[in-house]
């Protein structure tokens, strides 16, 4: 099992930024698929993005295809999100998931570790 822990939530204006990060422990993730997924108040987690395990592969949601972009450091055993243009919107708690020895895909509960999530509020 690897522990995972985000970082870079806060509160921005809309059409801000920010970078996630994700930080594993417990095993290196360079086998790993990574994702990050997303709750907003009263909805249900939703796929946000996610990267193969050498980062040759990614997938975003329509949502946010061109302003988010997902990318890993295995050496530092990071995942990271940049959220650009930032709506509304996009406000949620975000989390970090990540499965092994496969495909990075959008189904949350095939995914069995989790990080606590972080807060990202975008004000208009």
């Amino acid at each position: 099992q690897v522990q995972l822990v985000e970082s870079g939530g806060g509160l921005v204006q809309a059409g801000g930024s920010l970078r996630l990060s994700c930080a594993a422990s417990g095993r290196a993730i360079n086998s790993y698929s990574m994702a990050w997924f997303r709750q907003a108040p009263g909805k249900e987690r939703e796929f946000v993005a996610a990267i193969s395990w050498n980062g040759g592969s990614t997938d975003y949601a329509d949502s946010v295809k061109g302003r988010f972009t997902i990318s890993r450091d295995n050496a530092k055993n990071t995942v990271y999100l940049q959220l650009n243009s930032l709506k509304p919107e996009d406000t949620a708690v975000y989390y970090c998931a990540a499965r092994r020895f496969i495909a990075p895909g959008r189904t949350k509960s095939e995914y069995p570790d989790w990080g606590q999530g972080t807060q990202v509020t975008v004000s208009s």
